[in-house]
């Protein structure tokens, strides 16, 4: 079996990071915020290059089928949101401000369920066309 040197990689900055942030605990707690911040960058800097693959991937197969490239548009769109919001969550979390974190949940899952509401809508229409 082998073990993918990506996963690795990803694994060894966060542990590093830890063990940095686990230090400057003791001595500059402030900066601790700062190397989280740093490694979840750098760990979506990393992961980068396999997301632009996955999308690419995607719209290859919507342009060879009868998908909506809108639609397909807005689910990237979403699950780029939904990424993006979990770190921010997981930053505030980390930092102790769980007040926040949950702000920025029921802010970003309102404007997911708003930019869901065309898909939505598409597969209600299709359920009434199929519906005798």
């Amino acid at each position: 079996m082998e073990i993918n040197l990506e996963v690795i990689r990803i694994i060894g900055i966060g542990l590093i990071a830890l063990i940095i942030i686990i230090l400057l605990k003791q001595y500059r707690p402030e900066f601790a915020i700062y190397i989280s911040l740093l490694t979840g960058v750098l760990i979506l800097l990393l992961v980068m290059d396999k997301l632009t693959g996955i999308i690419n991937l995607l719209q290859t197969l919507a342009n060879k089928t009868s998908i909506n490239s809108t639609f397909l548009t807005l689910l990237i769109k979403i699950t780029g949101i939904a990424f993006l919001s979990e770190f921010a969550v997981s930053i505030c979390k980390d930092s102790g401000e769980a007040a926040i974190a949950s702000k920025i949940e029921i802010g970003t899952k309102i404007i997911i369920i708003s930019m869901s509401i065309p898909i939505i809508s598409s597969l209600l229409e299709i359920i009434l066309k199929i519906l005798p």
